[in-house]
């Protein structure tokens, strides 16, 4: 873990969002959901069209999340994890780094708004 970027995170903003604010973008392609949860939290089910890019690969190695922000980097990225905290710090990380990102907070608050939960592998993206 890079404990000097996560340091930084911690003095950069990002914005916010509730999950009904973001279906649209969602829907139409300009932004995609990313689920910054752990691989084993991902089996109890993850926010339908959820990319799964686990925090630690972030904050560490990069393994998945670099050809993924290659891929999508004109795209609003748009995170969530279990209560929105770990998305916070994964928002921040982005922003640092000049993504467009936001913490839309935990997947219960995509329950909560109405968004569909799926289960499914835990290495689809």
């Amino acid at each position: 873990m890079n404990y000097l970027k996560m340091a930084k995170a911690l003095f950069t903003s990002a914005p916010s969002l509730p999950p009904g604010d973001c279906f649209e973008r969602i829907r139409s392609g300009a932004a995609v959901l990313i689920d910054v949860r752990e691989p084993d939290e991902w089996a109890s089910g993850v926010a339908e069209h959820a990319v799964r890019l686990a925090l630690s690969d972030l904050s560490d190695a990069r393994k998945d999340w670099k050809p993924f922000l290659a891929a999508n980097a004109q795209r609003e990225l748009l995170v969530y994890c279990a209560a929105g905290g770990r998305s916070a710090i994964a928002a921040r990380l982005l922003v640092q780094e000049g993504f467009r990102a936001a913490n839309t907070g935990g997947l219960r608050d995509w329950v909560a708004a109405g968004w569909p939960v799926v289960n499914g592998p835990a290495t689809s993206r």
